[in-house]
């Protein structure tokens, strides 16, 4: 009986980087069209300069590098490290910061490291975090959402600001800024002002910040697509909320005159985007089972500890960074034994 044998020629399978590039940014396309209803045009803006100058970063690290353009470029992997760094940022961000996080995104944190799949750190969260610490002013120019604004930010209108830092209403660019929900809270608790006074304020809706609630359920629903997808597993995002969940709710029950409830915490700031776009990355993230789920579950709890009682109002950037550099221990700790075989 002979036996079966394939042969030639075969067909070629697709690039599943790619694919899982593309899943990616559909998935964000909701959340970007409600932070552009929300936030005004320079979402947009910010966006496309970034792609520009990820797409050129790209280029000129694998053309010092020696590697071939037209497989990396259009992987898709420069192009969501853009989107996601771009989202993160104020709407009215200058030009400058933009481009100053995206180089420093593509050239120190991926290629440095030896390109796709050998960073150890998440390239936008080493970004923003950069960002964050260097120009902490730029980096709180958020605008309170549209219906709460008495200036209307047009297309060409941010196109100035982002480009001139040059307001076309005769008033400073940063009187057209405000606080963040996520600031509002943490600085009135400090004052001794109760979470339930705090949040009549006009920048607060029914469960979290005005605007803010509403993006994060679109980055959750982009989430939720991604999984049915398979393009990430839930144990991430699963951990990651949980614990947030669980350490705000007994924060709330013991003391709710000083603490906000979960729901704020889980729809406010970055928490929906860092849960199921951010923490999941498959390069920087753990990759057993188990260290999956301490994995999201340390997100979850540093994000809380730093909203609390760190410096800045919200910790999905740091919170994610620190859990990437335990990721080896946790890997180690948690690798199941080869059978035959015990460590």
């Amino acid at each position: 009986m002979g036996l079966f044998k394939l042969t030639p020629p075969y067909l070629s399978a697709s690039n599943r980087v790619t694919d899982h590039m593309v899943q990616l940014l559909l998935a964000l396309l909701p959340a970007i069209a409600a932070l552009t209803v929300f936030f005004g045009p320079g979402v947009l803006i910010n966006i496309g300069l970034a792609c520009i100058v990820a797409i050129l970063s790209e280029a000129a690290m694998l053309k010092l590098r020696g590697k071939p353009l037209k497989p990396f470029l259009t992987d898709g992997s420069a192009i969501v490290t853009a989107v996601l760094l771009a989202i993160a940022l104020p709407p009215l961000s200058p030009w400058w910061l933009t481009a100053i996080g995206i180089v420093f995104a593509i050239v120190f944190a991926k290629h440095l490291y030896g390109g796709l799949g050998y960073n150890p750190f998440n390239p936008a969260m080493v970004a923003y975090v950069l960002l964050l610490i260097s120009f902490p002013v730029e980096m709180t120019r958020w605008l309170p959402v549209v219906n709460l604004s008495n200036i209307d930010i047009t297309f060409a209108t941010a196109l100035q600001i982002i480009f001139t830092e040059q307001s076309p209403y005769q008033i400073a660019v940063d009187s057209l800024s405000g606080a963040t929900p996520l600031d509002i809270m943490k600085t009135q608790i400090g004052l001794a002002q109760t979470p339930e006074l705090i949040q009549q304020n006009s920048a607060f809706g029914l469960l979290a910040g005005q605007g803010w609630q509403w993006v994060n359920i679109w980055f959750a629903i982009g989430g939720l697509f991604l999984l049915y997808r398979k393009v990430i597993n839930w144990h991430i995002p699963f951990a990651m909320l949980f614990a947030l969940t669980f350490i705000s709710l007994i924060t709330w029950l013991i003391s709710p005159e000083t603490t906000a409830s979960p729901l704020f915490h889980l729809l406010s700031g970055g928490t929906m985007i860092g849960a199921f776009f951010i923490a999941t990355d498959p390069v920087s993230a753990a990759t057993t089972l188990k260290g999956r789920l301490i994995y999201g579950a340390g997100i979850g709890l540093l994000t809380y500890i730093i909203r609390v009682w760190g410096g800045y109002p919200d910790g999905i950037a740091f919170a994610v960074l620190l859990m990437n550099m335990l990721v080896p221990l946790i890997d180690d700790l948690t690798r199941s034994d080869v059978y035959g075989t015990k460590r």
